[in-house]
Order: structure tokens, then C-alpha cells, then sequence
């Protein structure tokens, strides 16, 4: 099963798998979270943020939406991995705050816009999202597709699904 094939019943009580939902649930979500206010707050702080070669983020109503409902959660793995470790997350955007070019290159790179999401708990992978509502990451080894959704990307990796690589025109 590969990342994008991950996907829940949306006909059931829940919309995330059983595990996903008890760790979110422990983390402090629940149906209806919504804090827009602390989401505009990111929104003006990234809006704000100008790096020292004048890259700027691009902001966008998935990312605030998004940041609305999950922002400032840090979600533990449920348990063992289906394919690889889970990956445990702390959905803050500031933690994106200096990789404006980081995102404005790959976003180039796949002909849309990113946007701070959050990281791997450990800090070694940055979350991004685009303004479809996918979701990225990047770490020292490459760039990874982790869903066409927050949902999605979650599910994944809370769950220990295998991420796809994200490779040039070329193959490599």
C-alpha cells in the first residue's frame, strides 16, 4: 500500500482509521477544532517573514484551514508500522519559518505553491502542503509525497506507510 492509496470510510463515525483517530484524539483534536484565530496569527508571521535573499511565503486558505484544525498538535505514532516507523508530528508552521526558498523551489518543481506545515517530531523532515491540500515533506534524503490530503498524509505517517519519493523528469 503506498501513501496515496491510504484512505479511510468516510461513511464511518470517523474519518480517520481507528489508531490515527485515538492519537489525534490524545493529542487535544477532536471533530469541529477549530482555531482560526491562532491560524491567522501563523498566516501573518509567515505573510511577514522575508528571508535574507527576499524568498517570501506564499499563504493560502488550505494552509490556514488546515492550521485551523491541527495547528499546534503533536501527534504521537498509535503503534508499529505497516511498512516503515511512524512518524510522530508537531503541526507548526513557524517551524518552517526559514525555508521560504526551500518551498518556493519545490513548489516550482511540481508547478504549484507550498506552504509550512509542520516536522517529523525529531525535527529531521519539514511538512508542507500545497493549495490543493497536499502534503509534502523534506528531509536531508529528498522530497516525499505523504498524501493528496491532511487526512492522508497523517494517516501515513501515523501509521508507517511508505512515502513516495519524489523524483525529476529523468528519473533521478
Amino acid at each position: 500500500m503506498t501513501a496515496t492509496s491510504a484512505s479511510y470510510d468516510r461513511s464511518s463515525a470517523t474519518r480517520f482509521p481507528a489508531t490515527v483517530d485515538t492519537a489525534l484524539r490524545t493529542a487535544g483534536w477532536q471533530p469541529g477544532r477549530w482555531d482560526i484565530k491562532q491560524a491567522e496569527y501563523w498566516a501573518d508571521a509567515l505573510r511577514d517573514h522575508t528571508t535574507p535573499a527576499g524568498h517570501r511565503h506564499t499563504v493560502f486558505p488550505a494552509a490556514v484551514e488546515a492550521w485551523a484544525e491541527f495547528g499546534g498538535l503533536t501527534i504521537t505514532a498509535p503503534g508499529p508500522g505497516r511498512q516503515i516507523a511512524p512518524t510522530p508530528v508537531r503541526l507548526d508552521p513557524l517551524s518552517g519559518l526559514h525555508l521560504a526558498r526551500t518551498f518556493a523551489d519545490l513548489g516550482r518543481a511540481l508547478s504549484t505553491q507550498l506552504c509550512p506545515l509542520g516536522v517529523e517530531a525529531d525535527g529531521t523532515s519539514h511538512l508542507a502542503l500545497d493549495a490543493d491540500g497536499r502534503v509534502y515533506s523534506v528531509d536531508h534524503t529528498g522530497d516525499w509525497y505523504l498524501g493528496g490530503s491532511i487526512d492522508e498524509a497523517l494517516t501515513a505517517l501515523l501509521t508507517g506507510l511508505q512515502p513516495i519519493r519524489l523524483r525529476t523528469e529523468s528519473g533521478t
